[in-house]
């Protein structure tokens, strides 16, 4: 495993000899290719204008990654490293940055360790992958940081852990921007930490974000016509319906569900799944695979043929599954069985066909989302979108992120929309879906949890289809209309969320209040 850059070596900034001799034997030696020497000169400090010290640290699993997890497995973080680096350098004069790269929790406590040899003021950690918790214990250290995120590639960490922490940790300030002058803006605050305290530094930080986050500015939006059932006839129906969960699945969730919905959770294994899909028609499968292939509009995946071909066999095990325990909707582990070698294909696509027929395919053996899908099915009639939200202040947006999603979000009657199949992004294998979403539309985002009795409810207009190679295929940017800061700072339950189109806030209100739970309006 790599190592974080040496530490010991030089207790001032470090040049850029300094910086990639630092990585020696770690395996990060080949950072030095590619980098221009301008961007990596130690800025002399005179004695009447000390700058304020700040340690950069890069939180990543590795330099060039190692692991299927966002952006994606093999993304150089090298460019990225070089780019923010200089960007900083040269948009903060009055700041003196040393870079350094942490790949674990253990190289974050040995940075810490150096604090006072190294006379740090503050640190500002650039999180480039989700869930790898560099950042906790400078948060815990009570030393002033500035946290920000490499977006589509730290963002499921920053916003579930930045927001715990912040709740609970009062020397830091969070910046999630696709705009690199906000994090300049953010950085430069750094410059009154010697005159003006830790306080002064975070509200300050707090300030820039807040006010280079935009107004609303899609005012108008599209007609929609919502066909809702009764919340009494919702509840009523619900009581009838049944969700498979494949390799995985809370037993104890499953029971919250059917106590306080009514909603009977199946626990199946993958081994039953292999012989169902032992038994499908293969002339079927080439058929769906065929049709699915004409539809898309560009096709970018290995072996496309015997991909789509596994996939759809998938796609009709999953079918048969749901006739043999007549059931509407059905959950997968799909990372873990796909990763072990128990599922031959990703269930991506058959999720895509099920959401379009007016049934339920939802990821990761969610059960909290897969339920959420199911409830809001029969109030709606209307598909769910499950993704892992991002945040981006720069826009004012929340962009919902997965690597499958509907294409019919109007209902099985509706209009399809385009779409692409590309690999699962993040280990790059396998198929997928790239949703071109229609924008335009209100679209409501909730998360149902029945052990917890609550219900977690934002709106946000459907504003743009990111296209990025980086994180999940389909990226649906939505601008937040209400309290854009609630949303980031109070963030909690995890990170998915399911979006539905259309302006649901009445009806989900009314749903709660039927049901005794909780409900969160987030923004």
């Amino acid at each position: 495993m790599e190592r974080a850059l040496s530490l010991t070596a030089c207790h001032c900034c470090l040049s850029r000899r300094q910086f990639l001799r630092g990585c020696a034997g770690c395996g990060a030696a080949s950072l030095a290719a590619g980098l221009p020497a301008t961007g990596w000169a130690t800025e002399a400090v005179t004695a009447s204008q000390p700058k304020v010290r700040v340690r950069l640290v890069f939180a990543c699993w590795a330099l060039v990654q190692d692991r299927p997890t966002w952006p994606h497995i093999g993304h150089d973080m090298r460019p990225e490293i070089e780019r923010i680096t200089n960007a900083l350098r040269n948009g903060c004069p009055d700041v003196e940055f040393l870079p350094t790269v942490a790949h674990s929790p253990a190289d974050a406590e040995k940075i810490l360790a150096q604090h006072e040899a190294d006379k740090i003021d503050g640190y500002l950690v650039y999180n480039m992958n989700n869930w790898i918790q560099v950042f906790h214990s400078i948060a815990a250290s009570g030393h002033p940081m500035l946290l920000a995120d490499y977006i589509y590639a730290g963002s499921g960490g920053f916003l579930v852990y930045g927001s715990q922490l912040r709740r609970k940790y009062k020397n830091f300030s969070l910046i999630g921007s696709s705009n690199t002058e906000d994090l300049i803006a953010a950085a430069r605050c750094f410059s009154i930490l010697k005159t003006q305290g830790v306080d002064a530094f975070v509200a300050a930080c707090d300030r820039v974000r807040q006010e280079r986050t935009p107004p609303p500015r899609l005012t108008k939006v599209a007609e929609d016509n919502l066909e809702l059932a009764s919340v009494g006839n919702c509840l009523e129906s619900i009581k009838k319906a049944k969700i498979i969960t494949v390799g995985g699945g809370s037993e104890t969730l499953a029971r919250s569900i059917g106590e306080r919905l009514g909603i009977e959770v199946v626990q199946v294994t993958f081994e039953e799944m292999a012989e169902a899909a032992d038994k499908v028609d293969r002339d079927a499968a080439d058929a769906t695979a065929a049709r699915w292939k004409s539809e898309a509009q560009k096709v970018i995946i290995d072996n496309p043929d015997e991909t789509l071909r596994l996939s759809a066999i998938n796609y009709l095990a999953q079918k048969a599954l749901l006739e043999k325990y007549q059931a509407e909707a059905i959950t997968i582990n799909c990372l873990g069985g796909f990763y072990s070698g128990k599922l031959k294909a990703y269930p991506c696509l058959g999720y895509v066909e099920l959401l379009n027929s007016g049934m339920v395919g939802a990821c990761e053996a969610d059960l909290n989302s897969t339920v959420t899908m199911v409830v809001m099915n029969h109030l709606v009639r209307r598909p769910g979108y499950i993704s892992d939200p991002v945040i981006d202040s720069s826009k004012r947006q929340i962009v919902y992120a997965h690597c499958v999603a509907t294409t019919k979000p109007f209902g099985p009657q509706g209009p399809a929309n385009p779409y692409e199949i590309l690999t699962h992004s993040e280990d790059r294998r396998g198929a997928s879906v790239r949703s071109f979403l229609p924008v335009g539309y209100m679209t409501s985002t909730l998360e149902i949890f029945a052990d917890r009795k609550q219900i977690l409810f934002h709106r946000a207009v459907a504003a743009e289809n990111v296209v990025i190679d980086r994180a999940c295929r389909t990226k649906l940017a939505c601008e937040v209309p209400g309290d854009f800061e609630k949303l980031f700072l109070g963030w909690s339950g995890g990170w998915h969320r399911v979006t539905f189109y259309g302006d649901l806030a009445e009806p989900v209100r009314d749903l709660a209040q039927a049901l005794g739970f909780e409900l969160v309006e987030e923004a």
